[in-house]
């Protein structure tokens, strides 16, 4: 099997190079940058940390990648993948999107929120959107990664809103990241002198994840008619906690017992048990997304805690789950990680 992979200089595609050197179905990876630059470069040079590493970064070629390669990755910003997709789309060659450009189905909805030209209906049409424990990749050659806080969103909320567990108007997250959520481009925001010993609320109700969220509530259950979605930038490189609040008429029991159902074969979902709640340090450096629950049967209301590494299960590991998917590869292979101690 050989992979290729746009966009190792992020930090998605700088962990989605690793998984893939290490998972067993892979030959060799191919790296290829924007093919506007024609110049083969050393990925020593771009990424200084891959020392010893004699990877060359070539430009993106897609006759050479579908006749060489049996996948492609895009680790790429949005807007990018909807100029370099096209061909693959058109050859129905495997995809595996870890940018937002195919998540939306309405291109309405994705100029709104993303503030770039939309893909192609057509094309939008052709993509899967992969929350690996809810949509099998398996037939989709174009599959939509999900989005970090999405990710850790939709887990700590399915069991609810799939079963009417809540009242589906009073759906409340509180979110909250570290940095490298935010990408490699410099900004005020996450200078060190800015983040280090502090909190900050960041894009307020009109984070571009609220919509991809959205959109798959209202599959599981029409009735969710919006959430209030708050995202906080912690002084942390990785991870995401999500803190998740609905009405809900149920017992503490009934409401352990649908997550502990719902996740009951999933091998990277792990619910915790009555009464515990998760940290971060208990998931970063691996692909778990881990979840507790706690009722307060006084206000009625549910609290779910939702924790992920944003690098691995929001990004570069929930995509070797869908590559996994889409060649029946074994749903753990290349993705055996352990937590970063301490």
């Amino acid at each position: 099997m050989n992979a290729a992979l746009v966009g190792v200089t992020g930090y998605s595609g700088m962990v989605l190079y690793q998984l893939l050197q290490q998972h067993p179905e892979v030959a060799a990876i191919r790296l290829f940058g924007h093919p506007d630059n024609s110049q083969v470069q050393p990925l020593v040079e771009a990424v200084p940390n891959f020392i010893g590493d004699q990877t060359l970064i070539e430009p993106l070629d897609p006759a050479v990648i579908m006749a060489e390669c049996d996948v492609i990755f895009f680790a790429t910003s949005a807007g990018v993948t909807t100029e370099l997709a096209t061909p693959f789309i058109a050859a129905n060659f495997p995809v595996i999107d870890l940018s937002g450009d195919y998540r939306l189905l309405d291109p309405t909805t994705f100029t709104k929120w993303y503030h770039k030209p939309a893909p192609a209906v057509s094309a939008l049409q052709q993509s899967h959107y992969g929350l690996a424990e809810f949509a099998n990749a398996a037939g989709h050659s174009y599959i939509a990664n999900p989005g970090c806080y999405a990710t850790a969103t939709l887990l700590g909320l399915a069991p609810l809103v799939q079963q009417h567990l809540i009242d589906p108007t009073s759906i409340i997250v509180d979110a909250k990241s570290g940095t490298s959520g935010a990408g490699k481009k410099l900004a005020t925001s996450t200078h060190f002198s800015q983040t280090d010993e502090n909190l900050q609320l960041y894009k307020v109700n009109r984070h571009q994840h609220i919509p991809e969220i959205m959109q798959q509530l209202k599959i599981w259950d029409d009735n969710v008619p919006a959430i209030q979605f708050t995202t906080t930038l912690l002084p942390i490189v990785r991870g995401i906690m999500d803190t998740i609040y609905a009405k809900s008429e149920a017992t503490a029991e009934q409401l352990q017992a649908a997550f502990t159902a719902t996740y009951a074969d999933q091998p990277f979902v792990r619910v915790l048990p009555a009464g515990q709640l998760p940290t971060l340090k208990e998931v970063v450096g691996t692909n778990f997304c881990d979840l507790g629950i706690s009722y307060n049967p006084v206000t009625h209301t549910v609290l779910v805690v939702s924790v992920i590494d944003n690098l691995l299960k929001g990004a570069a590991g929930q995509a070797i789950q869908n590559f996994n998917q889409y060649f029946g590869f074994a749903a753990t292979a290349g993705l055996q990680l352990a937590a970063l101690m301490p």
